[in-house]
Order: C-alpha cells, then sequence, then structure tokens
C-alpha cells in the first residue's frame, strides 16, 4: 500500500520565490577513503510523511480532526480523501522545519497537484500531495538549513548541471515548477505512471521479466528540454535526434507501444546490455517506428541481432549525441551489475558473461564518481539522490567480499563450492549460483593483484566451476529444501501422535 507525503511550497509575497530546505544526506561511510567523496549541497521543498487520522486515534487516543483546509481539494476527492489526515500536524511539523512560527488559522493552503508515483519498487510507492503555502510577508530568520530560492535560480541549477554546485531535488521541480506535462496526452492519460526529473529526463519503470525483488525496468526516455530551441551546439556528435529511449525491455506491448508513437520520429534507441529484461520490447519500438536508429556497444549488438531489424550504430564509450538541446555522452561501463541486493548496502550481482572485469568495475565506478553526477539513474528501482554516497557504498561493499573471499581463500578454501558456501553462508541458497558470478571475478582480480597465496592454484579453482559447481550447488539447495520438508513433516506427525493421544484419553 502507497504512503502519502505532503510538500509544501512557502512562497513569498512575489510569487517568485520559495523556500527550500537544504536535505540531510546519508551517514558517511567511517574509512578515510570514501570521505573524499561528497555529493553537493541538495535543497528541496520542506515535506513529511502524513499518518492518518486512524492511526493518530489509535496511538494517542486523540480525537482531534485536522482543521486545516486545501483550496481546491474537492478536483482530487475520487483519488485522495484529505479528511483521512491530520494535515494540522503535518503543517506544524513543515512549519518547524523552516523555522516560521505562524498562526494556522491565518493560513491558506492551496492544491498544486496530486502526484502517483511509479511502481520502482522494491518497496511500496509513495505518492505526494503538493500544496502551496502563500505568505503576505518574506521571513528572513529561517533556519540555517533553509533559504529562499528564485524560480529562475532553481531553473538554472537544474539545466546547468555544474560540477560540485548546488541542486534542486525532484519535490522542487515536479510538484511546483514544472507546470506542463512532457509525455503527450496519449500516454499522461493512461495508468503508464512515470517521472520526469531531472527537466527532460523521463523515467517510467515498466513490468519485465528482472529478478525479485524488482519487478520493472526502467525506460528512460530523453526528450527536449526546449523543443523550440533547436539543436545543441556540438560538431563532435556522431548522431541527432529529437528523442531517445534506453533499455525497452518491457512486456507491456501495448503500453510500450503507445509509448513509442507519441515520439518523435526522429529517435534513437539506446540499449545498455543484452539481458532480455532490457531488449524485449525491441521489436514493438521497431513496428511502430520503423525509422528508428539502435544504439549498443558491438557486444551487446552482436547478442541481440534478432530482436532487431532497422538502422544500427555501434558506440563503444565517449561518443557524444545530440537530442535537441541537450548533449549526451556514452560511458563504457563493462561487468554490468544488477543491483539486486542480497541484504547488505551495496551487495550486486555482477555478470560475468557480460565482459570486464573487477578491475574494470572499479575503474568504472571511480569514473562515474569523478564526474560529480547530480543524480543517478538505476536500471532497476528509484532514482538515487546522492550518487557519490551510493558508488561508495559499492566499491565498500566489493572491497569487503574481497577481503572475506582472500580469507577463506587463505583459511584452505580451494574449490567456488567451498568459498561460496562459507562467504555466503548467510545469504539464500537459491541466489548462490547467481553468486559464482561474483566469486570467479574477485578470484581473478585477486589473482591479478598477486594476493592468492601461493598454494592456491587457479587452474583447479577454475575446474570447480561451471558444471562441477552446479551440481554441488544443486545437492546442497535440494538437501536444504528436503530438510525443512522432513522436519515440517516430522513436526506436523508429532502434533496429529499428540492430538490423537489426548483424544484417546
Amino acid at each position: 500500500m502507497a504512503s502519502l507525503r505532503l510538500a509544501i511550497a512557502i512562497t513569498g509575497p512575489s510569487g517568485d520565490e520559495f523556500v527550500v530546505v537544504r536535505q540531510s544526506p546519508l551517514p558517511p561511510l567511517s574509512e578515510e577513503e570514501y570521505l573524499l567523496f561528497s555529493d553537493s549541497d541538495l535543497w528541496d521543498l520542506p515535506s513529511v510523511l502524513l499518518t492518518p487520522i486512524s492511526t493518530i486515534d489509535d496511538n494517542s487516543g486523540d480525537l482531534s480532526r485536522s482543521d486545516v483546509e486545501v483550496r481546491g481539494a474537492e478536483t482530487i476527492r475520487e483519488t485522495l480523501d484529505l479528511s483521512r489526515f491530520d494535515l494540522g500536524l503535518a503543517l506544524d511539523q513543515v512549519l518547524k522545519q523552516v523555522g516560521l512560527s505562524i498562526d494556522k488559522s491565518d493560513l491558506k493552503l492551496v492544491l498544486l497537484k496530486f502526484v502517483e508515483e511509479a511502481e520502482f519498487g522494491p518497496g511500496p510507492p509513495v505518492n505526494t500531495l503538493f500544496v502551496a503555502l502563500p505568505l503576505d510577508f518574506k521571513e528572513e530568520s529561517l533556519k540555517d538549513s533553509c533559504k529562499w530560492i528564485t524560480k529562475e535560480s532553481a531553473f538554472e541549477l537544474l539545466s546547468g548541471v555544474k560540477p560540485c554546485a548546488d541542486r534542486v531535488g525532484p519535490l522542487s521541480y515536479i510538484g511546483y515548477l514544472s507546470k506542463s506535462t512532457p509525455l503527450p496526452n496519449k500516454v499522461a492519460n493512461s495508468r503508464l505512471l512515470y517521472q520526469e526529473y531531472p527537466p527532460g529526463v523521463i523515467v517510467v519503470p515498466m513490468k519485465s521479466g528482472t529478478l525479485k525483488p524488482f519487478s520493472t525496468t526502467n525506460l528512460v526516455a530523453i526528450l527536449p528540454k526546449d523543443p523550440f530551441s533547436g539543436p545543441c551546439n556540438s560538431d563532435s556528435s556522431i548522431l541527432h535526434a529529437d528523442a531517445l529511449i534506453m533499455d525497452p525491455g518491457c512486456k507491456l506491448k501495448a503500453e510500450l507501444a503507445d509509448l513509442i508513437s507519441s515520439l518523435p520520429r526522429k529517435l534513437l534507441v539506446f540499449v545498455t546490455h543484452h539481458h532480455h529484461d532490457h531488449v524485449d520490447g525491441l521489436s514493438i519500438v521497431h513496428k511502430i517506428n520503423a525509422d528508428a536508429t539502435l544504439l549498443a556497444h558491438e557486444n551487446t549488438m552482436s547478442r541481440i541481432h534478432g530482436n532487431w531489424s532497422g538502422a544500427c550504430t555501434k558506440v563503444s564509450g565517449g561518443e557524444k549525441i545530440c537530442i535537441g538541446d541537450q548533449q549526451l555522452k556514452v560511458i563504457f561501463a563493462p561487468t554490468h551489475f544488477y543491483g539486486y541486493y542480497f541484504g547488505s548496502e551495496g551487495s550486486a550481482l555482477l555478470d560475468v558473461t557480460a565482459g570486464g572485469s573487477m578491475k574494470d568495475y572499479f575503474d568504472t565506478t571511480y569514473k562515474f564518481m569523478d564526474l560529480s553526477p547530480h543524480v543517478l539513474i538505476p536500471m532497476h528501482g528509484r532514482m538515487n539522490l546522492w550518487p557519490k554516497r551510493m558508488l561508495c557504498g559499492y566499491l565498500k561493499h566489493r572491497r569487503d567480499r574481497e577481503a572475506s573471499i582472500l580469507n577463506s581463500i587463505e583459511n584452505g578454501a580451494r574449490s567456488m563450492f567451498h568459498i561460496i558456501s562459507e562467504v555466503y553462508a548467510n545469504v539464500d541458497k537459491k541466489l548462490w549460483l547467481l553468486a559464482s558470478s561474483n566469486v570467479k571475478l574477485h578470484v581473478d582480480y585477486l589473482n591479478y593483484q598477486n594476493k592468492l597465496p601461493k598454494e592456491f592454484s587457479i587452474e583447479k579453482f577454475k575446474s570447480s566451476c561451471g558444471v562441477p559447481f552446479i551440481l554441488r550447488w544443486l545437492f546442497a539447495y535440494f538437501k536444504s529444501k528436503l530438510n525443512k520438508y522432513l522436519v515440517a513433516g516430522i513436526t506436523i506427525g508429532c502434533t496429529v501422535a499428540v492430538a490423537y493421544a489426548m483424544k484417546k484419553r
């Protein structure tokens, strides 16, 4: 079930300025190396989660109801019943965030919009109610973590995207600054939910055959921020187009067809890699727009030739692409990582069959951090507003995993199964087969660094991979399942026997 958030645009008398709050970053990692990489300040609308009144009543016995009204709320009454929430409590929390001491009876909230979050996963969506709070005065004594910003300055920060510069968050753009719908009405009026942030970048999570805990793959569409501004000035760009989409790997054929038919004919289709949950919709794209051009690395192109019969252009990294007034740069990132979590931060599955090495993985991650990105849009799940912190988390986890693998080897582990059974002992056995890709890449990287013990044989380790490992893994997996069923059967049998004995008495 979706939760509900209240975001308030507190505006000054001119109507051109609004209040933003410096967002709290994730706690930094303790290692000194990671302290060198910090994300720039992120400013966004003050917001709080709304608590249903019934929950407040049950927990505190408070039977009061909200005395705060939202002008225009009747337009969304069929979608959202605001009488179920204590808006007064939420307003108090927001005013406290920014340091305003105002009598609530003098305030007028005005509905801006109600936005349902798309199904990014793995957790439930967070819908947002955006309201404006116009003030007759400009309060200067805000908290140090708050400031007034003009719409023009906010748009400059959103479009400038300078490394290490201050950032304006998605609530400000989606709920207050953006007045238009980025996609045509045919798509906007459907139940295909999407998110536009940064401006001109639309993320559409679409049902796909991906792995749990996710159920969707993010289809990313790049549209010109200003369709009348003309193309970007770049003689070095290899391709120009009016729109670009990435990774159409969804199962929703009708929805994908509607989306593609609504986009310009001069379309580029960028595929990050060959996995089916990223390419399954290519045939639909080509059917709707035979003029579209496919972009992919040559390794990817050779694996998806059956999904596409149109024009193709190979990219290898470094190429520049112009989409209207926006310039994109291709970054080669070998050793693709899925982002499927094993339970700890930064834990991911690595694809050993996609090429690359653990060294490539580390080099690419540092390359991303050197770019000082303002936001990262993953292949699955919500966008990340603290990209450097997230990337550091991945680096730390990989290094921790490498240390645990080396420790297992130094303590006598010689085969793939032996290493995994120790290092991934607390992970569900059904994931061990996927984890074997991680282990192989780590062992290769340890060998590259000359960290492996002299008595450890790489040849014998490699011979324990593949079929030998799969057979041992299957035996261990089904044995654990059998033990569970056996224990359950014995428990049920004992319960029935006790019940029967009691009945005989």
